[in-house]
């Protein structure tokens, strides 16, 4: 038993398998000639299979339709922003670069705690808060 034969359970298809043993030589042109047919003809069948398969596809498509649900405007009132306020200094810290020294100053924040202080610099705090100085 051939292996494709094991492999499928049926003989293998092949351009040798279509014609009869004793019917044509397997040189030649004739045998070119009828292989070519066919092709032609598997070609014809398997175009015929997709055209009907797309009509049958076209029928039934529709087209898809989205609609964007409207969002009700909600109004703002520009009140209600909230701003940081720097309550007070706790600490400073003077860090050296090569060439200058920087002033930091670490500020605790309005509705934070002590941990969540920041390191500031000094001199852009003594600008936008002269009064914590």
């Amino acid at each position: 038993m051939a292996p494709y034969e094991a492999l499928y359970c049926r003989r293998c298809r092949s351009p040798i398998g279509w014609f009869e043993a004793g019917e044509t030589n397997l040189l030649g042109p004739d045998l070119v000639q009828e292989a070519m047919d066919k092709v032609q003809l598997i070609r014809q069948r398997l175009l015929t299979a997709q055209s009907r398969q797309k009509s049958y596809a076209d029928k039934r498509r529709r087209d898809l339709v989205f609609t964007v649900p409207e969002v009700p405007t909600i109004p703002i009132d520009e009140k209600l922003s909230h701003e940081e306020e720097p309550i007070a200094i706790v600490d400073r810290q003077v860090r050296k670069l090569r060439s200058k020294e920087i002033m930091f100053v670490k500020v605790l924040w309005r509705n934070h705690t002590v941990e969540e202080a920041t390191w500031e610099i000094e001199d852009a705090m003594r600008v936008k808060y002269p009064h914590l100085f």
